[in-house]
C-alpha cells in the first residue's frame, strides 16, 4: 500500500514562497503519474499541477509561471515550488499518485494534506 506524505505548508505573505514536498513510501513511486490539488471550503477539489512517470508537466492555467511541478525518482518525492503566491492560492494542498492499470481503471493515492494560508 502506497502511503503519501505532504509536508511544507504554512503562513506566508502574498508574493511569497513555498515548496510543498511528497514524500511516497512502496515501490510504484517511478512508475506512478503525480499530482497536486487543491480544494478550499465549499468548493471542488482542483488540479494544480501533474507530471507524468515520463516527466511531461501539465499546470492549471492561474499557477502557470508561478508554480513548478518536479520529482526525484531516487528520494520518491514530488515537489511543488510555489512562487509569487496570491491570496487566492490558500487552500489545502493534496499529493496524489496515480497508476494505471487498464484504459479505464487505475489505482489513485491521496496524502492527508498541508495546509497554505496566504496574507494579503
Amino acid at each position: 500500500q502506497v502511503q503519501l506524505a505532504e509536508s511544507g505548508g504554512g503562513l506566508v505573505q502574498a508574493g511569497g514562497s513555498l515548496r510543498l514536498s511528497c514524500a511516497a513510501s512502496g515501490s510504484i513511486f517511478s512508475s506512478s503519474n503525480m499530482g497536486w490539488y487543491r480544494q478550499v471550503p465549499g468548493k471542488q477539489r482542483e488540479l494544480v499541477a501533474s507530471i507524468t512517470s515520463a516527466g511531461s508537466t501539465v499546470y492549471k492555467v492561474s499557477v502557470e509561471g508561478r508554480f513548478t511541478i518536479s520529482r526525484d525518482n531516487a528520494k520518491s518525492t514530488v515537489y511543488l515550488q510555489m512562487n509569487s503566491l496570491k491570496p487566492e492560492d490558500t487552500a489545502v494542498y493534496y499529493c496524489n499518485a496515480y497508476q494505471r492499470i487498464r484504459s479505464d481503471y487505475g489505482i489513485e493515492f491521496w496524502g492527508q494534506g498541508t495546509q497554505v494560508t496566504v496574507s494579503s
